[in-house]
């Protein structure tokens, strides 16, 4: 039997006699209990975009020849006539905007109109249609031909789906996946606000009080609170890890796990697909890694990080980055698998995020990264918090905690070590410089003085094994930035005072100044209290990705 690594077209997927875990029971559950709106949020490699692929071919009426075949002896097959006789009736609009990741809020409309260019394209039965106006045909012309205005493409979701409704006399069945990838990659580039503003009426006059709509399913990682895109959708059902419905239907269940096992001659591995991939908790029900299960038979039982790579982590590296020392403890309690508690906010407002805790915990649960033990005061939104197993454990130390590459990771900060704790100022700021240039993005400047901190803070802690790391402590006259105070006695102690400034030419100065203010305040007191013999003060200037030692 083959797996279907990376497949997530339904029709091809069963066509191809791959190995099917059978979802289809979602259809029934969509049938009997949907809203006009429903967004599934989870994360990514969790099933979305297969669980989409499902519902189009049941009910798409170009699909209706076809899905003949494609859903015989499955769950919705068994459910009875009242929901088979429903397979193939439905106009569907089905779309996706994970490949709308680009670095300009220009190339975000241009891939937006080439995209519903092409979905426009793929009716070419419309401009024949007479249910059609000819200012409708007018408008199908415009979007095809491309590229569109900003104001074109505005009302292009709502119009394709009058059009499709007017055409089959029936409502029509939006299908859109991964919505927030546009808002994502929106806020790392630094155009998250012109973005947000765009996909609000881009999306909502498709989703609001709009007749020609039977109803909608959407799918993301992130709720984004319904204010800044959603704004004035009461009828709104969100399903997130926490609640709201679906829990089995993404994912895998430990039946559905220990059934692939049996098939595959694989039962005595239980235990091993439990401690790497299992460890989930979506609304109380204990779920698998579908992702990382489907490789690991398809690799033949070996057990490794499958997750690896598998989504876009920059958020989480800024929100770590900017995270106090406080946070940095929690962390390496929950590498250590012990919990945490914290507040999750379930409306993320990119626009306004903060380096604070109950965003940092919330982006990394519902990204996959936490699990939610159990909720320790519901009204005001804390749970306790862990990681799930082995292998996000592993992805999380490799992909999140360290904003380095990773083949340069260990020799980076190996190099940078040997030079504090030498006085090698030109070395250190080499390496220094060098993670840097591939760590820092354009949100720097916001904070930037609070971020190189952070910066600085999350690379200290690697040297843990050798340093108490102490940040922002009273010592002398005032507060150092950063101590390392050594663990064994033939290491010297190390303090660093950091300065960021907006103008390169300004460095030398800054630099001068942060090592002067170390000596000039006696930052030194602690570490000579605690009887270090050998002190290392550095004073640091950064400036976007460069940085000047002293």
């Amino acid at each position: 039997m083959k797996m279907p690594v990376g497949l997530s077209d339904f029709s091809m997927l069963i066509r191809g006699g791959y190995y099917f875990v059978d979802k289809t029971d979602f259809i029934r559950k969509i049938i009997d209990n949907h809203a006009n709106v429903t967004l599934l949020a989870r994360p990514r490699r969790f099933g979305k975009t297969l669980t989409l692929s499902m519902v189009d071919y049941f009910f798409n009426i170009s699909h209706r020849l076809e899905s003949a075949n494609l859903f015989k002896g499955t769950k919705i097959s068994a459910s009875g006539s009242r929901y088979m006789d429903l397979r193939g009736t439905k106009p569907v609009l089905f779309l996706t905007l994970k490949d709308i990741r680009v670095d300009t809020y220009d190339s975000m409309v241009f891939q937006l109109s080439n995209l519903m260019g092409d979905v426009y394209d793929s009716f070419h039965f419309l401009p024949e249609s007479p249910s059609l106006t000819e200012r409708q045909k007018n408008y199908y012309g415009k979007i095809v031909k491309g590229p569109a205005t900003e104001d074109e493409l505005m009302p292009a979701l709502r119009n394709l789906i009058d059009m499709l409704a007017a055409h089959y006399g029936k409502p029509v069945l939006l299908l859109l996946d991964e919505y927030d990838a546009p808002m994502q990659k929106a806020w790392d580039a630094g155009y998250y606000e012109k973005a947000i503003s765009f996909m609000r009426n881009f999306l909502s006059p498709a989703l609001k009080d709009n007749p020609s709509l039977d109803f909608a399913l959407i799918t993301g990682v992130l709720r984004i609170a319904k204010e800044s895109i959603f704004s004035g959708l009461n009828n709104l059902s969100v399903s997130t890890v926490l609640g709201g419905g679906y829990a089995g239907d993404f994912g895998f269940t430990g039946d559905e796990v220990r059934k692939i096992a049996e098939d595959f001659h694989q039962v005595g591995k239980m235990d091993e697909l439990a401690s790497w991939y299992d460890g989930y908790n979506f609304q109380g029900l204990d779920i698998y890694n579908p992702w990382s299960v489907i490789n690991y038979f398809h690799h033949h039982g070996e057990a490794a990080s499958y997750w690896v790579n598998t989504s876009d982590n920059r958020i989480l590296a800024w929100l770590l980055a900017n995270a106090d020392e406080r946070r940095w403890q929690e962390v390496r309690q929950l590498m250590e698998g012990k919990s945490i508690i914290s507040g999750i906010d379930e409306n993320v407002v990119y626009g306004r995020l903060a380096p604070d805790r109950n965003m940092l915990y919330t982006v990394l649960l519902f990204t996959g990264y936490l699990k939610p033990l159990r909720s320790v005061d519901l009204r005001r939104g804390l749970y306790e918090l862990s990681l799930p197993n082995r292998e996000i454990r592993d992805v999380f130390e490799d992909e999140i905690l360290s904003p380095l590459g990773e083949g340069n990771k260990d020799i980076a900060l190996y190099e940078m070590q040997k030079a504090m704790m030498r006085g090698n100022k030109e070395s250190f700021q080499f390496n220094l410089g060098d993670i840097l240039r591939r760590s820092v993005s354009i949100h720097d400047a916001a904070k930037p003085e609070s971020f190189y901190h952070g910066l600085m803070l999350g690379f200290a802690l690697y040297y843990e094994n050798d340093y108490t790391i102490r940040s922002n402590r009273e010592s002398g006259f005032g507060r150092y930035d950063l101590a390392m105070l050594p663990k064994k006695e033939n290491l010297p102690g190390i303090i660093m005072e950091f300065k960021a400034v907006k103008d390169e030419k300004d460095m030398e100065k800054a630099a001068e100044k942060a090592k002067e203010q170390i000596e000039e305040k006696s930052y030194a007191t602690e570490l000579k209290d605690a009887g270090v013999r050998a002190i290392w003060t550095y004073g640091i200037a950064f400036c976007g990705k460069k940085v000047l030692v002293k």
